[in-house]
């Protein structure tokens, strides 16, 4: 821990001899080829067409792990230091490949391009501090080269993403994240909004009393965050539906739950009654309204049936819980 945040341990970049930054340079490109692999793998099965324009980016890195091979043979010799990023201070570094899953376009496509600009950023110093001619027109073309993959990952998608193919894979992104993320958050925004509305005013108006109605209201909402979030993770894997992870659909479900319920309960933790319940009316109303917007954006429901069905349903629940607490 102490080498990855203070650098103990790791050699100086300015330090390094020809010979070691031609080794660096050999395994950096080995990672990059290693994760484009990667990459693909993760996008193969949502998004082939996406996949291969990958798989060729990594084709590109192992040609320039050849070139830099070939050079350091004819100038070193068969055996090349190991030297990898991690030994070097201030080296950039690649996150693991399990840290980056699940893959989705626009992430991957983003982190394609800050690969590609930390590796030019590189060969540009390593050529300004090498001596040999050939050694320094070699990293000068790499450089080049890694500032024009842009340009040629550009070629590569409208080869292989022409023809509606690139279209196609960036709706099933969308509704990849639309039965992923957004109806299990949904889902649970709506639950923790509405359900936790009677007893919360139900207890503010029995008692009067802004602190017990305040923990009513979390004991409420964490309660039936729990609840949605196990229930939505074990009721489907998400194999044959095509729904995704079941974790990631409990998270969702099980966070905007909580956040729901929260969201009124919170202005009772103001000492003064009425204060706290106007405040607590105000943030009812913006949690309907954002429930609202988010079925009109992502769900395609009319704006005024997605209004109907929420107020109605909310200003329902709220009534019951004011009548019951004033019985």
């Amino acid at each position: 821990m102490l080498q990855r945040v203070f650098g103990i341990g790791r050699r100086r970049f300015a330090d390094l001899s020809e010979q070691e930054i031609l080794a660096l340079a050999i395994s950096s490109e080995e990672d990059d080829a290693r994760i484009y692999r990667a990459y693909a793998d993760g996008l193969r099965e949502s998004y082939p067409d996406s996949a291969a324009v990958f798989e060729e980016m990594a084709l590109e890195e192992d040609g320039h792990r050849q070139r830099l091979i070939d050079l350091h043979k004819e100038r070193f010799g068969d055996l090349i230091p190991l030297l990898r990023r991690e030994h070097v201070k201030g080296y950039y570094e690649r996150k693991p490949d399990w840290l980056v899953r699940p893959l989705g376009l626009e992430k991957t496509r983003a982190m394609a391009r800050d690969m590609e600009a930390q590796a030019a950023r590189f060969y540009e110093l390593a050529a300004g501090r090498t001596s040999d001619a050939n050694t320094r027109k070699l990293l000068g073309d790499l450089a080049a080269a890694e500032r024009g993959h842009e340009n040629k990952a550009q070629a590569l998608e409208a080869k292989h993403l022409g023809d509606g193919a690139g279209a196609a894979e960036e709706g099933e992104e969308r509704r990849q994240f639309i039965l992923t993320y957004v109806q299990p958050g949904l889902a649970g925004l709506m639950d923790g909004s509405v359900s936790t509305l009677a007893p919360i005013f139900a207890t503010a108006f029995a008692t009067g009393d802004t602190w017990t109605t305040f923990l009513v209201g979390l004991s409420a909402s964490v309660g039936a965050g729990i609840s949605m979030g196990f229930t939505e993770a074990a009721g489907d894997d998400g194999r044959i539906s095509g729904r995704g992870s079941p974790v990631a659909r409990g998270l969702a479900s099980g966070i905007m739950t909580t956040i729901g319920g929260l969201g009124h309960a919170l202005p009772y933790l103001i000492p003064d009654f009425w204060t706290a319940t106007i405040v607590a009316f105000v943030v009812v109303f913006l949690e309907l309204w954002a429930i609202t917007w988010i079925q009109n954006k992502y769900m395609e429901t009319p704006w005024i049936r997605a209004a109907l069905q929420v107020i109605v349903g909310g200003a329902l629940v709220l009534a019951a819980g004011i009548l019951i607490g004033n019985a």
